[in-house]
């Protein structure tokens, strides 16, 4: 039976088509959900294996990036989503899923509390970058998804990406326990500390990150792909190890 995916949807939300095709390209079967389905019917969250918050700007980041979906989502999902970790389900979060879940509470969640630890703020550049940039990812990360990878070009989109946090015990824990996942290669485009891209939480089931892998999903997705030899879009890489958890 194919892994069950969510693909959480909702007001601002444009990058949720390109999530569920990713993920339907390595054999899961995945759907969108609406939040508010999920806010009248929390229950429905046991139904899926994998939930994937995608990209966009939800709520028009009026607020700031992704904090009114991460309120929403702590004030009346936070015992179902707790229970959904509990039950060793994956999550990942890529650019505004990723603001979503750190503002949330839920990475890197290293005090088990929903405490926010880490922002995702405006890029130094002070515009929003949209271009290409290489990942070097973290051999040593516990993080599933990123089980396996080396580095990987991908693109990026976003006006708010420079990962801080303000406290050196936090950067020092992510530093040590390799929660890491992934950094920033060849540039860094945003100004993040450390050159952080993505990171992990504890169990290494939940992933945040400002790139884009679900929009390398086919060789021509790539600007150089007339030029170069490019059998699959690598970002599936990334949602294959999500998938394959579940038949290990």
């Amino acid at each position: 039976m194919a892994v069950k995916v969510c693909v959480l949807t909702g007001y601002g939300i444009n990058a949720d088509n390109e999530l569920v095709t990713a993920f339907n390209k390595v054999g899961a079967d995945a759907e969108k959900v609406h939040i508010n389905d999920f806010i009248e019917n929390p229950a429905l969250l046991r139904n899926y294996s994998i939930a994937g918050f995608a990209g966009g700007f939800s709520f028009g980041d009026h607020l700031g990036s992704g904090l009114v979906y991460a309120e929403l989502f702590k004030k009346n999902l936070k015992d179902e989503l707790d229970r959904f970790i509990a039950d060793g389900k994956l999550i990942i979060g890529i650019c505004n899923g990723f603001q979503v879940l750190v503002k949330m509470g839920v990475l890197p969640n290293l005090h088990g509390d929903w405490t926010q630890e880490v922002s995702l703020v405006h890029n130094n550049s002070g515009v929003f970058e949209d271009s290409w940039v290489n990942l070097k990812f973290n051999p040593d990360s516990p993080c599933v998804w990123t089980k396996g990878l080396d580095t990987m070009d991908v693109p990026i989109r976003h006006g708010e990406g420079r990962f801080i946090t303000d406290s050196p015990d936090i950067m020092k824990r992510l530093k040590e326990e390799n929660l890491i996942a992934i950094r920033y290669n060849d540039r860094n485009p945003n100004g993040s500390q450390e050159d952080i891209a993505g990171i992990t939480d504890t169990t290494g089931r939940i992933l945040g990150l400002m790139p884009h892998p679900e929009a390398f999903i086919f060789p021509e997705n790539h600007p150089k792909w007339t030029r170069k030899t490019i059998t699959e879009g690598e970002g599936l890489k990334i949602f294959r190890n999500g998938v394959s958890f579940f038949g290990k």
